[in-house]
């Protein structure tokens, strides 16, 4: 074969192989890859009302302990000891439980979507954002 014939072969054979080749998928912006799944305790805030409640009714029942000096001790400890337990007891009821779903997009982005209840993806799903929301593809 003269070295004509092997260049026109294969430049030939190129032709063939790119006009042949399978289509390359285009890429999906908004597509993507659980790689993540976080629960996220977000801890209350007290605005001072479960503080003042607290104090007053550590202080009633102190109070009533104990006569003299020993009465107001018990107060002012009742007092102190009732607003701390009624500032926690505020917060931890105020306390919030959120989920996270990490998401590796196509694009080689990390996305992060919040929901205040368990989801339902699991790590490796694919998904698609879709109106802004996150769905199974």
């Amino acid at each position: 074969m003269s070295p004509m014939q092997r260049f026109l072969a294969s430049a030939a054979a190129a032709i063939a192989a790119v006009a042949f080749a399978p289509a390359a998928m285009a890429a999906c912006h908004d597509c993507g890859k659980v790689v993540d799944l976080k629960v996220v305790k977000k801890e209350g805030e007290a605005s001072g009302a479960g503080a003042v409640l607290g104090g007053i009714a550590g202080g009633v029942l102190g109070h009533q302990i104990g006569s003299g000096r020993g009465n107001t001790a018990a107060t002012i400890a009742g007092a102190a000891g009732g607003a701390y337990a009624g500032h926690e007891i505020e917060k931890n009821r105020n306390t919030k439980t959120l989920y996270e779903v990490v998401v590796e997009m196509e694009n080689g982005h990390t996305r992060t979507f919040t929901y205040h209840e368990r989801t339902r993806f699991r790590v490796g799903d694919n998904v698609k954002v879709v109106n802004h929301k996150l769905v199974r593809r």
